[in-house]
């Protein structure tokens, strides 16, 4: 009875979230101390916000104008709230680290739930591997900007960094990142608490004094209805220019899940992982909009922005934009998957560093293929496009796999948590998942005409050819000894290892 009664309190005084998880198989081995702020800090953060829409802004204004970049924004906000509310019902129901990986498993079934645990972990795999590369590719551009601007400009001299320094600043952040992962992570945590408060206020000062400090600014009519498509590109269809200057809103909104990972170490990850899930959306959905719109309205000549002969060599509008107003985030993924040996030499890449307990030959492996992608910097133009297509195509199709498996299982075998949708599940998952499609199709449509090598966007050949021998290893191999992830409260109560 004594124990019983020792039973009974304790599950009485056990957090909602780590109730759910025992029930699911899995015991709490993680801290469960992140509150929802800090969890939907870490989410926001993680949300390509600055490092997606500077980056891809000029681009998508040169296809159409101002007027369907900024109301792609919306359009685009709009149905990420069907995959968010989706994603949040899966998460009340599994508050699990593996997250998307987990979930597939679980709500695919015993008979499908192998294969779609496989798709999902790789198609995460991908997406987080090219998210390297699209950061370290963000980056070099922002501090070539810099370096032409700090010693300057174009117009005054200034140094514009070369194909081949461009590339080099790329690996050396790639590298740089590899090795904060492998030795640094209590330098990593400080920056991502930076990072952080750097976004949320130097964003805020941002939106607000950009438009402020500029001489002039456009009009609402420029802004909100103006439509434009640029001879440059090559794009003769108004429909196509359209599809692709709203490709900067797919790219940036994203990310969310970074809170469905995080739920093993939240306080009532049931409730606060959806809370988050959400959060991060309505946060990002206003504050995106308001970046852009501060941007649009700050632009002095729309003709200067591309000019090579401006102050920034017509390579960056964004910093443009900013001269002219002012002048005058993949290694645990591979190391997860490789614990259950889902990778090729799974035994390599699954090992730990002795010492600083981190997956480092993971860390090197993904910034080995990091660097791969990025080499093509050399003689085609649209880089960047095509990392930021396989990254979107990876990580947002990710999604699409347990989204899926909950709109066709069957009702009886879904435990609902707090967050649970009912009769409406099914079509906002089917509206989800088609969106989810939509997205991964045009970051597979060509972004220049006529296609030369150098206007090459090289994603589908990529992708392709990734996912065939993925495919093709599960068909022939694979099948017979991938089963997902694996619960460890039996395994332990057992006495086994």
């Amino acid at each position: 009875m004594d124990y019983q009664a020792a039973d009974i309190t304790e599950s009485l005084a056990m957090d909602s979230g780590e109730k759910r998880l025992n029930e699911l198989g899995y015991k709490q081995e993680l801290r469960r101390e992140m509150t929802l702020f800090k969890t939907l800090a870490i989410s926001f953060s993680t949300m390509t916000l600055f490092t997606g829409i500077t980056p891809l802004y000029g681009s998508s204004l040169l296809y159409a104008g101002p007027a369907s970049l900024v109301w792609g924004w919306v359009v685009v906000s709009f149905f990420t709230w069907f995959v968010g509310i989706a994603m949040a019902e899966i998460c009340s129901s599994f508050p699990t680290t593996g997250s998307l990986y987990f979930w597939a498993a679980h709500l695919a079934g015993p008979k499908w739930g192998p294969f779609a645990s496989w798709c999902c972990a790789w198609l995460e795999t991908i997406g987080l591997i090219a998210g390297i590369g699209t950061q370290a590719y963000a980056g070099t551009q922002t501090l070539q900007s810099i370096i032409l601007l700090c010693t300057g400009t174009n117009k005054g001299g200034g140094y514009f960094a070369p194909k081949w320094l461009f590339l080099c600043i790329y690996m050396g952040l790639t590298v740089i990142w590899a090795v904060l992962n492998t030795f640094a992570l209590e330098v990593i945590a400080f920056i991502d608490i930076i990072s952080i408060w750097w976004q949320v206020i130097g964003g805020t000062v941002l939106v607000i004094m950009l438009p402020l400090v500029a001489l002039t600014r456009q009009p609402a009519s420029y802004v909100f209805s103006h439509f434009e498509m640029a001879e440059s590109t090559g794009i003769t269809s108004k429909a196509y220019a359209v599809v692709l200057s709203v490709l900067v809103s797919q790219y940036s909104l994203y990310g969310y899940d970074a809170a469905a990972h995080l739920t093993e170490e939240t306080r009532g990850a049931d409730k606060n992982g959806p809370i988050a899930i959400l959060s991060s959306i309505g946060i990002i959905s206003i504050f995106g909009w308001a970046y852009i719109l501060a941007l649009t309205f700050s632009i002095q000549d729309p003709s200067y922005l591309y000019d090579v002969t401006n102050e920034t060599a017509g390579a960056f509008v964004p910093a443009q934009i900013l001269y002219d107003a002012f002048h005058g985030s993949a290694a645990r993924v591979v190391y997860a998957l490789s614990r259950d040996k889902g990778v090729p030499f799974s035994s390599i890449w699954r090992k730990v560093h002795p010492t600083r307990k981190v997956p480092a030959n993971a860390v090197w492996l993904c910034a080995a293929i990091c660097i791969i992608m990025g080499l093509p910097i050399l003689k085609v133009n649209v880089v960047f496009t095509a990392i930021t297509s396989i990254c979107t195509i990876g990580w947002v199709g990710g999604y699409a796999v347990p989204i899926f498996a909950r709109m066709v299982m069957e009702e009886k075998n879904f435990n609902a948590g707090p967050f649970y949708l009912g009769r409406a599940r099914r079509p906002i998952c089917l509206v989800a998942f088609l969106w989810i499609c939509y997205t991964c199709s045009v970051f597979l449509l060509p972004t220049f005409y006529p296609i030369k090598w150098a206007t090459f966007n090289y994603a589908p050949v990529a992708l392709g050819i990734g996912l065939s021998l993925i495919m093709l290893w599960w068909v022939l191999d694979a099948r017979r000894w991938f089963k997902g992830p694996v619960r460890n409260i039996d395994i332990q109560k057992n006495g086994k290892v």
